[in-house]
């Protein structure tokens, strides 16, 4: 995480906002419905808490220095994004479901059967999925929490582990006998790999893993949802990489 640093007060972002927006003390403090006197104090105890000057003052009137350039937009988002988040607490209703975006697949083999437990311990919170293999958006969407593949390294994100997975290629039974058995790795070579689009690293990292060489992860037919890969496996169109 990055390093903390004290945060200034609000009332004098606030102020030096108004002020660098519309040139004025005087604006400012019909905008914030304050005095002119008030706006003046909270930019200049804003100034000596950051000991840097905002503002350059003369009789002409108010300009912002080069470091107050640099700091506004900052502190415009900033002020921004605090509006949303306030007025979004503001209508959202104690009942409003607790809505989770996840992988299509994980929602179905995970999660919907452990969901009717759930119900039972805690019946005051009504569930909502919403299976997607798009990034979920934490803005402008009713997403509350989302559960995604990966390390955990999104940035602006809070993330906490869920499951540590394991790997296993996977195949129908038929595929162990034949012309061709499958009896140990080595013997992929001579067997369709099926690809998943959503983990293409999949192959290649379970190679490496067994120390298998000569076998080409890159080829063969691709699918988009774990759940349609299982079912080709399945139907014996080839070998494919699960997860535990």
């Amino acid at each position: 995480m990055p390093p903390r640093f004290p945060i200034p007060p609000l009332a004098g972002l606030r102020a030096f906002e108004a002020v660098a927006r519309l040139q004025s003390f005087r604006k400012a403090a019909d905008e914030l419905s304050v005095t002119t006197s008030a706006v003046s104090h909270q930019v200049r105890s804003l100034e000596e808490a950051l000991d840097i000057q905002l503002f350059e003052r003369d009789t002409r009137g108010v300009t912002v220095t080069y470091a107050g350039q640099r700091f506004l937009p900052e502190v415009q988002a900033a002020l921004d994004r605090l509006a949303l988040a306030v007025a979004d607490l503001r209508q959202r209703s104690p009942n409003e479901p607790l809505t989770i975006s996840t992988l299509p697949t994980f929602a179905v083999r995970w999660m919907i059967p452990r969901l009717a437990d759930f119900r039972r311990k805690h019946p005051e919170i009504e569930v909502r999925l919403d299976a997607s293999m798009e990034l979920a958006s934490f803005t402008g969407s009713d997403v509350d929490l989302a559960i995604r593949y990966g390390r955990g390294n999104w940035p602006d994100l809070y993330s906490e582990p869920l499951i540590a997975e394991r790997l296993i290629p996977v195949c129908s039974p038929a595929l162990l006998e034949g012309p061709l058995p499958l009896k140990e790795p080595a013997d992929l070579a001579h067997h369709v790999l099926l690809q998943n689009s959503a983990h293409p690293e999949d192959w290649g990292l379970w190679l490496t893993a067994a120390k298998v060489k000569d076998v080409d992860c890159d080829h063969g037919p691709s699918f988009a949802y774990s759940e349609l890969l299982l079912r080709a496996a399945a139907e014996g169109l080839g070998v494919a990489v699960a997860r535990r």
